[in-house]
C-alpha cells in the first residue's frame, strides 16, 4: 500500500509538471542557471525584502528591452527569456528570483512555479486569459495571494473609476484574440477590473509623498489613454542624492536606472497621470 502511495504521488508530480506548457529555450535555461548561481553568491540578507529586490533588479542593467516576448506559439505557455525584457517581465524576474534567494530556492522548477504564480489569475496558467495582462488586475491578484500590498491609498492615493477596454477595442494588436473564446475572456476580466475602483497618486502629489516610498517598492504609471490603465512599470530605488528614481527595463533600449528623479522622468511622458505604489510583503 505504502508502495502503490509513492508510484501515485510521483505521477502526480510528473502530470503536474508536464501540464505546465513551457517555452524556454536552452540559451534562457542556461543564463537562468548562471545568474541564479551568482545571486547566490554575492547574497547576502538584507535589512528589508525591498533592498533584495533592488540588488536582485540591478544585475539586470544593460539587458535589451524587447516587446510582446510572451505573445508567441500557438497557445498560451509559460514563456521564459531572460535576453529581452519588457517592463513587466523584468520587474516579474526580479521580484521571481527575488523570492527564490530569500527562500532559499535554486531549480529551474521553482523558478518556474514562482513566475507561473505571479503571472496567472490565482498562480494557474489556464488559457491565454488567464494571464493577468492589466498591470491593475496583476496589481490586485498578487496582492490577494499575499505577494504585495498596494500601499497607495496609505501615502496620500485618491479613487478613480475607469473603463477598462483597450484590449478588446483594440482586438487587431493582438493576434490570439483572433479566438473568440480568448476574446470572451478578456472582456470578462475587463469588466471585473472596471467594477473595482483604482486608488493612484497624482503625478503633481508624487513629491510631497515622496519620502514615503521606498527602496524596492513596485511602481506603476497610470494612464489618462482611453481604457487603459498602466503603461509602464519598474522598482523603486533612492539614490544618494536622496530622490527616488526608477529602476526599470526602458522601451528606449534597456534595463536602466532612470537619469532624472521619478518625480521629473514622469513630467515627460505624454498621459501620464500618476502612479500606483505597491510594497512586496
Amino acid at each position: 500500500m505504502k508502495s502503490t502511495s509513492l508510484i501515485l504521488f510521483f505521477f502526480l508530480i510528473t502530470s503536474a509538471i508536464q501540464a505546465q506548457e513551457i517555452i524556454c529555450s536552452a540559451k534562457d535555461k542556461e543564463i537562468f542557471t548562471t545568474r541564479i548561481t551568482a545571486l547566490k553568491k554575492e547574497y547576502t540578507p538584507k535589512t528589508t525584502f525591498g533592498e533584495t529586490l533592488v540588488f536582485v533588479g540591478k544585475t539586470f542593467l544593460g539587458t535589451p528591452y524587447a516587446a510582446k516576448t510572451l505573445e508567441i506559439g500557438s497557445k498560451e505557455s509559460l514563456v521564459i527569456n531572460f535576453q529581452g525584457l519588457d517592463c513587466t517581465t523584468f520587474v516579474e524576474n526580479v521580484l521571481v528570483l527575488s523570492l527564490m534567494l530569500k527562500n532559499g530556492k535554486d531549480d529551474f522548477d521553482s523558478y518556474t512555479n514562482y513566475l507561473e504564480r505571479i503571472r496567472y489569475k490565482n498562480g494557474k496558467l489556464d488559457g491565454y486569459a488567464s494571464r493577468l495582462h492589466y498591470f491593475s488586475e496583476w496589481i490586485t491578484n498578487n496582492e490577494q495571494k499575499g505577494i504585495i500590498r498596494n500601499i497607495t491609498g496609505d501615502i496620500g492615493g485618491i479613487e478613480i473609476e475607469k473603463d477598462i477596454n483597450f484590449m478588446s477595442t483594440h482586438r487587431e494588436l493582438y493576434p490570439f484574440l483572433k479566438d473568440d473564446k480568448n476574446f470572451k475572456g478578456i472582456q470578462q476580466s475587463e469588466i471585473n477590473i472596471s467594477q473595482s475602483s483604482v486608488c493612484f497618486l497624482p503625478k503633481d502629489q508624487i513629491k510631497e509623498h515622496e519620502a514615503s516610498i521606498l527602496s524596492g517598492d513596485i511602481i506603476a504609471l497610470t494612464t489618462s489613454i482611453k481604457g487603459l490603465d498602466i503603461t509602464h512599470t519598474g522598482i523603486a530605488i533612492r539614490k544618494e542624492n536622496g530622490r527616488i528614481h526608477l529602476l526599470h527595463a526602458s522601451s528606449k533600449g534597456q534595463v536602466e536606472i532612470s537619469a532624472l528623479p521619478l518625480v521629473d522622468y514622469l513630467k515627460k511622458i505624454k498621459n501620464n497621470t500618476g502612479i500606483i505604489v505597491n510594497r512586496v510583503l
